[in-house]
């Protein structure tokens, strides 16, 4: 018997209200694949320990947040984890045996290996429960795959020929319009799946609150049913969630997430009234019983767990231990001269790392200087022929300026025209791909014009060509006689006003010059090098630009800040704050590629006479350093010796087939905000976020604020996102690269149906040997007093969450390089 929930009363609203808030609440967002940026994923976790979100995720989704069992004891066995890790590690945990010997035993037994089972079930995992297993006839995994097609055609930005009609209305609206006339579930087996969803409340709140009363669940575990329902479809949950998200930036309500947790909701209510038969109503009632029985308290760590979790800390100990020995040896570098004749910012990512190190040793006198990718610049940058662009700064940000790119020394008609044949070319390229694309007239273009692509696909597959244009240029950027860049003055495009007023403009170079310690001693030549990669069919591209660009590449950045510091009226405007700029400093934009380790510089031709011998030596500087970069490189990326390794890893960048054209941020494991000397000369290969500070030039730490709420943040989503890609990558990654198909030109499946996929593929954290990312929390150090960082901790709720939970592991440097650790509630203790 069917129950018209339409007609019933919602039980209790506000409760489900709040139920509804605190599941939608743990899901992460999920940025879409034209600005991928890194995030952690157990973002909505923040506000408990990791060890408690293990547990909790372990009870309600079960999913796990650890690496298998045996990943520690074959570390242990290879020598990579000591029984001293082991033996430190269990002081923390006295329900364990203390003794190593008997902790070992306990952790050796058979079925220590097994993944966890979640004790709140969905009706859809129950029903499986009844199928033995049989995945033919697997409810969840249907449910899912209808969910995420339905997706897929409402959410679709720009894939699909034909529209959704109902994309107009809400999701839960127009999912109930589609579902009334969507005779495939009935087709497979659900009866009255139509009537059942024409029943439903026309509000999706009310649809959730009288369902979950309907099926009988605890009111004690609501919230965890809610998010255990969401967790099912974690990839359009994030995405959904990174519109709520977004709209949330700009002061916009959104109930994106809500709707969506109503699809899934009345889907498994659908399901529910499709079987009333004693086996599944028996089984159902026994699943809402184990849950009603479900521990409150969030620490509530089984044993089986906590002998991972002594595992998991010691292996963090032992690579912690290591990453302290390098900071601890005694710097062997010269002291720096008087004048550095040159100064070269680049973004804190793990990639520069590497290349500063090998910058410094081709010009020993070199200062490189570490800070944010988007130079302190929010802004908006909008290609010449558009009228929006995207969101050249991170993602916990909004822009603040709108910039639009120009052709330099060209007159407004000649301007005109060149906008002209772009606008022409872009749309002449999409009336192509329309064509190829259509439904009839692809077999035709296919039979009559397919065997003229023969010489590009030989081409293409012998790394002679490139199989699409590169992302980064845009028609007018590869022609040599055309230069296009900011336009910074004030105007206006579409109504909106864009550039700086020379306030602003003096207002925010004060602020990226000392959030970057660079006050004083200014060389000749500063350069700022934003940061971006290359590559082919690769559908994660933008996750290997950079993050603090948004998912962009930082050339945009770098440009409009070279600009501002070079301007006249700025520089004057420094002066009475306290920043003097020396008359023959010169700042110049540049973009390193992470892919190839090339560095390539813009806006030569403003370049005084005077620092063009410099450029010129500049020039062949950064082309060696890439070189020695790439030296670094090659071995992790598979490259033999003896080869020749520039044309092997250029060959990267344009092969199709290439599914790790470099690692990214792979292997990240350390923050550090110090002066330059605390770290230059120690190598950290390539893993760790190096942001300069100098808190002696901090007065009022707004400086140690500012890093400690943005960029600290930022490295801590990066790492907890290689983190899970790592431990558990069919929850927390994408799969198999090789299986990837684009959906929506949102994000990807693997394979041809299922969940959208919210995380990194397999092969961005693992060689197909072993894993080139470590599973490890970030080690955040700072050099700063310790009663500045402790404000700034009890100023702060996001940052107090970080440290106090254990997201990330707090370290504080002294000024003679002693090392303390922060164990909570303004305590240190020495490392």
């Amino acid at each position: 018997m069917r129950t018209n929930l339409a007609e019933r009363p919602a039980a209790s609203q506000p409760d489900i209200d709040t139920a509804i808030a605190g599941a939608c609440a743990k899901i992460p967002p999920l940025w879409p694949l034209k600005h991928f940026v890194a995030v952690n994923p157990f973002l909505g976790f923040s506000d408990q320990s990791f060890d408690a979100t293990c547990a909790t995720l372990r009870r309600v989704a079960g999913a796990d947040m650890l690496m298998l069992r045996r990943f520690y004891l074959d570390a242990l066995a290879a020598g990579t984890l000591a029984e001293a890790d082991i033996a430190a590690a269990l002081a923390g945990a006295p329900a364990l045996p203390t003794d190593v010997a008997a902790f070992l035993a306990l952790a050796r037994t058979p079925s220590s290996n097994a993944r966890p089972r979640a004790v709140v079930a969905t009706v859809a995992e129950v029903l499986d429960s009844l199928a033995d297993g049989d995945r033919q006839v697997s409810r969840t995994a249907f449910m899912n795959d209808e969910i995420s097609k339905w997706c897929a055609a409402y959410f679709d930005d720009g894939q699909a020929a034909w529209k959704l009609p109902s994309r107009g209305l809400s999701p839960y609206a127009a999912w109930r319009a589609t579902a009334q006339h969507d005779r495939n579930p009935e087709v497979m087996g659900l009866k009255g799946f139509r009537a059942a969803i024409a029943a439903m409340p026309a509000d999706a709140r009310a649809a959730i609150a009288q369902v979950v009363d309907a099926i009988g669940v605890p009111p004690s575990v609501h919230e965890d049913y809610l998010h255990r329902a969401l967790f099912d479809i974690a990839g359009w949950a994030g995405y959904a969630r990174y519109l709520v998200w977004d709209n949330a930036l700009y002061g916009r309500p959104d109930d994106t997430l809500v709707e969506l947790l109503a699809i899934r909701i009345v889907w498994g209510y659908a399901l529910w009234c499709e079987r009333s038969d004693p086996a599944f109503r028996a089984a159902w009632a026994a699943a809402m019983a184990a849950a009603a029985q479900l521990p409150t308290a969030q620490e509530a760590v089984p044993e089986d767990l906590a002998v991972d979790l002594v595992l998991h800390h010691a292996y963090e100990a032992a690579h912690r231990n290591r990453l302290l020995t390098i900071l601890k040896t005694p710097a062997t570098r010269e002291a720096p001269t008087a004048r550095p004749t040159l100064q070269a910012a680049f973004c804190i990512d793990v990639r520069s790392e590497l290349y500063r190190r090998a910058l410094e040793a081709v010009v020993p006198d070199a200062q490189t200087i570490g800070f944010a990718g988007f130079f302190g610049f929010p802004i908006e940058y909008v290609p010449i022929g558009q009228q929006r662009g995207g969101a050249q700064c991170p993602v916990l940000l909004t822009p603040a300026v709108t910039v639009c790119e120009a052709v330099h020394g060209a007159h407004p008609d000649e301007e005109t025209e060149i906008l002209g044949l772009r606008l022409l070319r872009r749309r002449a390229a999409k009336a192509r791909k329309a064509f190829k694309q259509s439904a009839v007239s692809s077999f035709t273009f296919v039979e009559t014009a397919g065997w003229l692509f023969a010489p590009k696909l030989v081409g293409d597959s012998a790394r002679l060509t490139r199989p699409v244009p590169d992302p980064n240029r845009d028609g007018l950027d590869g022609d040599v006689v055309l230069r296009v860049g900011p336009r910074i003055a004030p105007g206006m495009l579409d109504g909106r006003p864009t550039g700086f007023a020379t306030d602003r403009r003096i207002a925010m170079a004060e602020a990226v010059l000392r959030g970057m310690s660079l006050t004083q001693g200014f060389a000749p030549l500063v350069l700022l090098a934003g940061h971006g990669s290359t590559t082919v069919n690769n559908p994660h591209a933008s996750g290997l630009d950079c993050g603090a660009c948004g998912g962009h590449t930082g050339e945009a950045n770098a440009r409009v800040a070279a600009t501002i510091l070079n301007d006249a009226a700025v520089r004057t405007g420094l002066v009475a704050r306290g920043i003097t700029i020396p008359g023959d400093t010169w700042f110049v934009a540049g973009l390193h590629d992470t892919t190839t380790d090339e560095l390539e510089l813009y806006d030569l031709t403003d370049l005084p006479p005077s620092h063009r011998d410099a450029i010129a030596a500049l020039a062949q500087q950064l082309h060696a350093a890439g070189e020695l970069a790439r030296r670094e490189r090659a071995p992790d990326l598979g490259i033999a010796g003896g080869a020749d390794i520039d044309r092997a890893v250029f060959a990267r960048s344009s092969d199709w087939s290439q599914v790790r054209p470099e690692w990214g941020l792979a292997g990240n494991h350390a923050f550090i905000a110090a002066p330059r000397s605390r770290t230059q000369g120690r190598d950290f290969g390539g893993r760790a976020f190096l942001h300069s500070y100098d808190w002696q030039d901090d007065a009022g730490f707004g400086v140690l604020t500012l890093i400690m709420c943005a960029p600290m943040v930022v490295a801590s989503w990066i790492n907890l996102q290689y983190y899970g890609a790592t431990v558990n990558n069919r929850v927390f990654g994408s799969g198999n690269k090789t299986l990837h198909n684009i959906t929506g030109q949102i994000g990807v499946l693997e394979g041809n149906a299922g969940d959208l996929k919210p995380g990194l593929p397999w092969q961005s954290v693992h060689d197909g040997q072993r894993f080139v990312h470590e599973p490890l929390r970030l080690n955040v150090f700072i050099e700063a007093p310790a009663a500045a960082i402790d404000a700034v901790i009890a100023a702060h709720e996001g940052v107090r969450q970080l440290v106090d939970n254990g997201w990330v592991h707090l370290f504080r440097i002294d000024d003679d390089g002693a090392i303390s650790r922060y164990v909570g509630a303004d305590n240190w203790s020495v490392a």
